[in-house]
């Protein structure tokens, strides 16, 4: 018994024979609480999509639809001269989502253009399934 070194008062310098188990308890706590917090970590999962290795071709430099829209509210399909109303662009959006590999399409709106009629072909673009879209723009001048 730990108390019974006390009661000798002959013999002071004779060790204690009983083991401390303090500093055991304490490490053996610490342990338990890490691994009670590490415990749920270990079942959860990151999802990430990671490409593949090869087994496809890359997109070629041609597969590009640039939609512009000027000030004036018309729209042209690559630079060809006519001019697009909203059902046509619709057309031909949900064409172009039906050809694989898929386009990306390009809008190139001039600067006066309202963002409600970009809005609405970012909309049209969405709802024909179209998954790369980007936008042009023109390097400020200094």
């Amino acid at each position: 018994m730990a108390l019974d070194g006390f009661a000798r008062r002959r013999d002071q310098r004779a060790p204690i024979a009983d083991i401390n188990t303090t500093p055991l308890v304490d490490v053996m706590l610490v342990l338990l609480v890490v691994f009670i917090v590490a415990a749920p970590l270990l079942g959860a999962a990151i999802r990430l999509d990671l490409p593949t290795a090869g087994g496809t071709q890359p997109v070629a430099a041609d597969a590009r639809i640039t939609v512009t829209l000027t000030a004036d509210g018309a729209g042209h399909w690559n630079a060809e001269p006519d001019v697009l109303d909203d059902s046509t662009l619709n057309q031909r959006l949900r064409s172009a989502a039906g050809t694989r590999p898929q386009p990306q399409l390009l809008i190139n709106a001039d600067r006066e253009v309202r963002y409600q009629r970009i809005a609405a072909v970012l909309g049209m673009a969405r709802t024909a399934g179209l998954e790369k879209v980007g936008f042009v723009a023109l390097p400020t001048e200094p």
